[in-house]
């Protein structure tokens, strides 16, 4: 497998992967599956040879890793794999479930028709695709859209930080449960008619109601992976 392109393994008849691209997926699944779990230190040299690459593909998934919050940099180790908490999602989620109606209630007052036009634009996509990180992704981008008329707000950029933290913990929930994809869609369907006819009331109580399923779903999956890295082989 050259640094150039990579092709992904197995005959599922993928289309073949940059480097980069096999790296990061691989890397990412082998984290929230708990192959690799928190603590382990991911020497490049290593993992390129593993992943029969050059480096320099492995050092830009690592710093993608580090933005999603899957590693982060020591100073004495390099890079190193970081663990998915219940207390720190508990702790995302407690903010996520104060401030988010709040941005509900703000962005339905100045909302555009092109925002919900974008928004369900993006939903349709979400609805389409089986793959996981593409619906992370997407479902941070539905938000976004839903809110970008408060977009230059403190309230948006403070959401923004909270969403990002926690899409490392979404992503684990839904390979560990992807019926939730499907779940996850339908509470977005009525989360455009609730934005459609500006109900407030609603929509806050349905924000809360989301994350909290959500919520429990990653604490399910976070138990679960424990579970399985604590087994015997």
């Amino acid at each position: 497998m050259s640094s150039a392109s990579a092709s992904a393994s197995g005959s599922s008849g993928r289309r073949r992967l940059t480097a980069y691209q096999y790296a990061i997926e691989t890397l990412r699944t082998e984290i929230l599956q708990g192959k690799l779990k928190a603590g382990d230190r991911l020497r490049q040299d290593d993992l390129a040879r593993r992943l029969e690459m050059s480096t320099t593909p492995v050092r830009e998934a690592l710093r993608t890793l580090v933005s999603e919050g899957l590693v982060f940099f020591d100073v004495h180790r390099g890079a190193v794999v970081r663990g998915l908490t219940i207390d720190d999602v508990n702790e995302l989620y407690r903010l996520r479930k104060t401030l988010e109606p709040m941005m509900a209630e703000q962005a339905m007052a100045t909302l555009r028709e092109d925002d919900i036009a974008q928004a369900e634009a993006l939903h349709l996509e979400m609805v389409a695709t089986s793959d996981v990180v593409k619906w992370t992704e997407l479902n941070q981008a539905f938000h976004a859209a839903l809110w970008a008329s408060q977009d230059e707000s403190r309230l948006a950029h403070l959401i923004k930080t909270l969403r990002d933290a926690s899409g490392p913990y979404i992503a684990l929930s839904l390979y560990m449960r992807p019926v939730h994809v499907d779940v996850s869609n339908q509470e977005h369907q009525k989360m455009l008619d609730e934005y459609r006819a500006r109900d407030i009331a609603a929509c806050r109580r349905h924000t809360v109601d989301h994350l909290d399923a959500t919520l429990h779903i990653i604490i399910k999956a976070i138990e679960q992976t424990e579970a399985e890295a604590a087994a015997p082989n």
